[in-house]
């Protein structure tokens, strides 16, 4: 764990694009969690937002082998979590609406507008053609 200036703490979490890493990704956050003692209403919050943050990286940054890996930053600050997902796969079109007609709405697929509607700070970087993605979300305290 790394201070921030403001008394707060980063910590940052590599892992394989492999779905079954998911969990470690919410361990870390459940105890960042403790350090400010946050609500279970907005843990609970945190936690399906960053879900669907790595979930979309492991299951389309790096095909159908998952060879990569996905950084986690989480700058916990005291009155505010801004957490940061990476991945260095496919690059894709933030702007693309979700399915369009004749595709299936999976169950991933409203993940970035679950994101958006929890954080009170979202930024997405990619592009289509280019390698590597980071949504980057925040929720004060």
């Amino acid at each position: 764990m790394e201070p921030l200036t403001d008394g707060g703490r980063t910590v940052h979490l590599r892992i394989p694009a492999k779905a079954e890493y998911i969990t470690l990704c919410r361990l870390a956050l459940t105890g960042l969690g403790q350090l400010r003692a946050i609500g279970d209403d907005t843990m609970a919050d945190l936690k399906l937002a960053l879900t669907e943050a790595v979930s979309n990286s492991v299951r389309h940054a790096y095909g159908a082998t998952g060879d990569g890996c996905v950084d986690v930053r989480y700058d916990l600050h005291p009155d505010r979590l801004h957490i940061e997902v990476i991945d260095d796969g496919a690059g894709f079109d933030p702007e693309r609406p979700g399915p369009v007609e004749g595709e299936e709405l999976s169950e991933g697929g409203l993940g970035i507008a679950i994101i958006r509607t929890i954080a009170d700070e979202f930024e997405l970087r990619s592009s289509p053609g280019e390698r590597g993605s980071t949504l980057r979300f925040a929720k004060k305290l």
